[in-house]
């Protein structure tokens, strides 16, 4: 039986590596950020919604939608936020489950849906059980401002709009801690795949 893991975080508490952890082990894993990007492609599923809803003007020369461009517009405008969040995230649900039932049809003993927003979507229900990777919110705003270049106000401001990380933690069937070094997050992650195997 396939077991299905959602693996979620925060901003800037380090998915990613974990996600590498996983890559490493040759577990399949369905990248919800990829698929987001994927959807808004031409000829893919959400490409004229989006041009209809908000017009040339996004468009770059090559008749893809200009990412950065699609960002600005909607950062400081929840109206336009919640018009593109109504486009695409229904296709990208769809094409969530759609790989997640192939791969479990495959027979994959776990696979991970890498999801940022699985808490703020309400998506437990597309996962047997969740993974958040987890750092203080100080550790969280300092890696924050250093990666992206950004104030502290701004770096808060990022953090806010998504529930928060003790908040997570709490609803967690596993954490792995992301404060420590690399080496101590890999030793978390064995004793999850082991706990995994026995559970």
């Amino acid at each position: 039986m396939t077991k299905v893991l959602g693996l979620t975080g925060s901003i800037a508490t380090g998915k990613s590596t974990v996600t590498q952890l996983f890559i490493r082990e040759n577990i399949p894993i369905i990248d919800a950020d990829q698929i987001s990007h994927q959807v808004i492609e031409p000829n893919q599923r959400a490409y004229q919604q989006v041009l209809r809803a908000f017009g040339d003007d996004i468009l770059s020369s090559d008749q893809k939608i200009n990412r950065k461009k699609l960002a600005e517009l909607i950062f400081n405008d929840k109206a336009k936020r919640d018009l593109l969040n109504q486009i695409v995230h229904p296709i990208i649900i769809d094409q969530l489950i759609e790989e997640r039932d192939r791969l479990i049809s495959e027979g994959h003993a776990l696979v991970v849906l890498d999801i940022p927003l699985l808490y703020e979507l309400n998506l437990t229900n597309l996962v047997d059980k969740v993974i958040v990777v987890y750092t203080t919110r100080k550790t969280q705003l300092d890696r924050l401002m250093h990666r992206d270049q950004l104030t502290k106000l701004e770096a808060e401001q990022r953090i806010n709009s998504q529930i928060s990380i003790e908040e997570k933690k709490q609803k967690a069937d596993y954490v792995i801690d992301n404060n420590g070094t690399k080496e101590v997050t890999a030793e978390q992650f064995e004793q999850l795949l082991n706990s995994l195997k026995t559970d």
